[in-house]
């Protein structure tokens, strides 16, 4: 392992090369780089499995003020984070913050980087990092220690879902109601939030058949990477709506529903990554503010009579859920379940809970 803030350099696939300092694990890594808005919320934000494959530039400058908490177990699920393990390929910041004050906190950002191998890099100018990814999209990049050049690699080219799903199916609580979870990359809040409203939750992996299994409602994950990759998915989705079963998809699960529906994606120039993406419902006035993290979008022109867009972008207008119109089948783009925050549209778990009783 090299010494404490080994110089190593951000190189992009367009030439333009960053230097900083390392405080997170010395290896040389590729993969996509993108920009978070957040300005909080670094331990769930870097556990998304939806990050999977991605360097994530935090374009807030100080990152690390608070550190890391503990992984209690709740439910069977840690508490404060997303997944088991750090999910991004690496994290770029402007200035990194050794000391660290919180209640809760055990462990500094970069031990806790080293620990699960990511490397991390400061003294970044991400303003013009973020500038450059405005301008010309999310692109390929490298950090790149010593002469351990890794190359540019497309994280969007693997089936990133199949590494990020869980391999087994796990059952968590009790409830009265039993919903089925496909976990394209499942982010542990969305269990959390079906736990509180008396469900029992049925975890199954990406391209498991639950055809035969008993549920009262089928909920779709989000997860990471082109949807297009998850073909088995999509495939037993066409079963599903060819049911009269209640389903409910968050991000991933929102594109992948809509595939399985006739309907087609593309990929976003940038991507929406932050806590703070207004949406308008469609027909309506109402607006919300909302948690993203994706870099695919369903084409609203491809959607089938069958089907309308449930919300809209307000910055950009591109789709932000889509609905059948005559059957309880509906889902967004954005993270109802947002940790951290903010928590505009969590009423979107009662709604679909309420339709699925009343079916039982």
């Amino acid at each position: 392992m090299m010494s404490k803030e080994t110089p190593a350099k951000l190189i992009l696939e367009d030439g333009t090369i960053f230097t900083g300092k390392s405080f997170g694990f010395e290896g040389s890594v590729a993969g996509e780089v993108v920009f978070n808005t957040s300005m909080t919320g670094y331990p769930e934000s870097l556990t998304d499995p939806s990050f999977a494959g991605q360097i994530m530039v935090a374009t807030y400058p100080l990152i690390g003020n608070y550190g890391v908490p503990e992984a209690k177990m709740a439910d069977g699920l840690p508490d404060y984070f997303e997944s088991e393990r750090i999910q991004v390929t690496a994290l770029v910041v402007s200035d990194y913050s050794e000391q660290y004050s919180h209640w809760s906190a055990r462990k500094s950002l970069g031990d806790w980087l080293m620990a699960h191998h990511i490397p991390g890099l400061y003294g970044i100018d991400t303003r013009q990092l973020t500038k450059i990814i405005r301008e010309k999209g999310a692109m390929l990049g490298k950090i790149v220690f010593g002469d351990n050049d890794p190359g540019f690699h497309d994280p969007n080219s693997e089936n990133l879902v199949a590494q990020v799903s869980t391999d087994k199916v796990v059952v968590y609580g009790n409830g009265s109601t039993r919903i089925l979870l496909v976990d394209c990359g499942v982010k542990y809040n969305i269990i959390r939030h079906f736990l509180k409203r008396d469900t029992t939750v049925i975890r199954v992996p990406w391209d498991y058949d639950y055809s035969k299994e008993q549920y009262d409602g089928l909920f779709i994950s989000n997860g990471p990477g082109n949807p297009k990759m998850c073909d088995v998915t999509i495939a037993h989705l066409e079963k599903s709506l060819a049911q009269d079963t209640p389903i409910f998809g968050i991000c991933l699960g929102n594109q992948l529903l809509a595939l399985a529906s006739g309907a087609d994606t593309y990929k976003l120039k940038y991507g929406h990554r932050s806590h703070n993406q207004p949406v308008l419902q469609c027909g309506t006035n109402k607006a919300l503010v909302t948690s993203q993290n994706h870099g695919f979008a369903i084409d609203n022109n491809t959607l089938s009579d069958e089907w309308e867009p449930f919300f809209v972008n307000l910055n950009d207008g591109t789709n932000e859920g889509i609905r059948h119109k005559t059957r309880n089948v509906f889902s967004v783009q954005f993270h109802p379940e947002a940790s951290s925050g903010p928590t505009d549209s969590e009423y979107l778990f009662d709604e679909f809970l309420e339709i699925v009783r009343k079916k039982i």
